[in-house]
């Protein structure tokens, strides 16, 4: 017999929430309002009109007792959500780098929810590692990555999906970490770890994300950033000077992170010179591609990707440029083994009877978390139905966008082109102070109309226009350009009054 507080639980619990038949008419009814919500996105501003603190206002202190509708949920999705919300996927968004989506990848993460496992070994869920292993080596082939790169059947390399470019970027530095100490110790067993962290330095491009320099903070170990050239990329004789410097100073270079499509002006390091370098002094090269890798798939672009052959460790994001929806980050490594021996952990609950096999991998020896979902089917989804050929196309109707911007920019005397246009990114501003395109960009975004954010060349402020949704074409980008030139010429104005 229950007693009467075990009634009422089991009473929730079968009748709050919501059951199998309502599930099935209410997830119909949310389709119809996220593809409502997609297909007429660009009627709704760009960028919200809220002050912080704008939500708390707007519902309970605290949650609700008994349950609310799901009519009085969805009716609060308007009256809540929307006015905060920066809509990523508008046309007239144009704003840091495109976050990738598609129905394909949305379907697959509903079906991941559903099956809601949490794919740590392969023994947790066997699909859940096996298809990630597989879709590492698919994608590594469209990218045509060195074989070392891949799992196959019997590689030493292999893939793993990462939630960020940020954590591959500290998952590879920790890795390098680790080997680095375990290599001097070998050699020299009386040096303490303490004592070889505290000499180790890391490398990266003074263009490079900050998530680079955080990693190092987060690790504990030196980040020197190296000066680029002209064409904001690093050469490798700069980099040979400085690793000279620091090992005169008794200092142990152990770690580079070359970028490919810097954040600010997508520049490319030049891998051919930096690679040899990094072989040649054991020193862990790793290659942060967060936006441009996913054009690699196009033959036209692969040359960027040249000298990822002494790479350590590559990474970019699908989730920025490749139709799948974040997060989804994927990682490759030459030698998984370097990666496996800086994090593994094996208590006794999470054994199982296949990990000595070598036939399967436990991916959480290869993360920061011990969880993971089962990121992989949506690559699997969006693979499949828009195939190589239906991805190419994609990444090619956005750089012709942006190189669509860039004539129009040429065409007006005022304005200037601040860094080579390689693919979906255009760094533009006027021909003047700083002071003056602040001005710019501040009239820009109160406009709401379009959303740029800005970036530093050089000294000099300078406006950033990246083709970001899949929704974008032409004349959004005529509309875009007009708009800014319309208060280019109010600016201008008012300056001479």
């Amino acid at each position: 017999m229950r007693t009467d507080e075990e009634q009422d639980c089991f009473c929730a619990m079968t009748t709050f929430g919501m059951d199998a038949a309502e599930f099935r008419r209410r997830g119909k009814e949310m389709v119809d309002y996220i593809a409502d919500y997609l297909e007429n996105i660009e009627q709704r501003q760009v960028y919200p009109d809220v002050q912080p603190g704008y939500l708390r206002s707007l519902i309970p202190e605290e949650a609700p007792e008994q349950p609310d509708s799901y009519e009085d949920v969805v009716r609060d999705i308007e009256r809540v959500i929307m006015p905060g919300v920066t809509h990523w996927h508008s046309p007239y968004f144009y704003a840091y780098f495109p976050t990738a989506s598609s129905y394909p990848a949305m379907l697959a993460d509903m079906l991941s929810g559903a099956i809601g496992c949490i794919g740590f070994s392969w023994a947790a869920s066997p699909a859940c590692t096996e298809l990630e292993t597989v879709m590492l080596d698919w994608l590594g082939k469209m990218l045509n990555l060195p074989e070392d790169f891949l799992a196959g059947t019997a590689g030493q390399g292999g893939g793993v999906i990462q939630g960020t470019a940020s954590e591959a970027t500290l998952v590879a530095l920790l890795a390098a970490r680790s080997r680095t100490v375990r290599q001097i110790q070998a050699q020299s067993p009386e040096r303490t770890e303490m004592d070889i962290i505290s000499k180790l330095v890391a490398y990266s491009s003074d263009q490079a994300h900050s998530s680079v320099e955080r990693a190092g903070l987060i690790a504990g170990v030196r980040m020197r950033k190296i000066a680029t050239d002209e064409k904001f990329a690093v050469r490798g004789e700069t980099f040979s000077a400085m690793l000279e410097e620091d090992k005169r100073k008794g200092l142990i270079p152990f770690y580079f992170c070359a970028t490919l499509g810097t954040t600010p002006s997508c520049a490319f390091d030049c891998l051919t010179e930096l690679g040899p370098i990094c072989n040649a002094e054991k020193i862990w090269m790793h290659i942060d591609a967060a936006y441009a890798g996913s054009a690699f798939i196009c033959p036209e672009f692969r040359p960027l990707l040249n000298g990822v052959e002494f790479a350590d460790s590559f990474n970019f994001n699908p989730h920025k440029w490749l139709l799948v929806n974040f997060d989804c980050s994927t990682m490759w490594v030459k030698k998984r083994t370097d990666i496996i021996g800086a994090f593994k952990m094996d208590p006794l609950y999470l054994k199982h009877d296949h990990q000595e096999s070598g036939l399967v991998t436990d991916y959480r020896h290869w993360q920061i978390p011990l969880g993971r979902r089962f990121r992989s089917l949506k690559m699997w989804f969006v693979f499949r139905l828009y195939g190589l050929k239906g991805l190419q196309a994609y990444i090619r109707k956005h750089v012709e966008l942006a190189k669509e911007f860039e004539r129009r920019v040429r065409e007006d005397q005022r304005f200037e082109i601040s860094a080579d246009v390689v693919l979906g990114l255009v760094c533009f501003r006027l021909k003047g102070s700083n002071e003056l395109n602040e001005t710019l960009l501040k009239r820009i975004n109160s406009a709401r109309k379009i959303h740029l954010v800005p970036c530093q060349l050089a000294g000099r402020f300078v406006l950033r226009f990246a083709v970001c949704a899949r929704s974008t074409e032409s004349h959004h980008v005529q509309e875009a350009w007009a708009h800014i030139a319309e208060i280019a010429s109010e600016l201008m104005q008012d300056l001479q009054h």
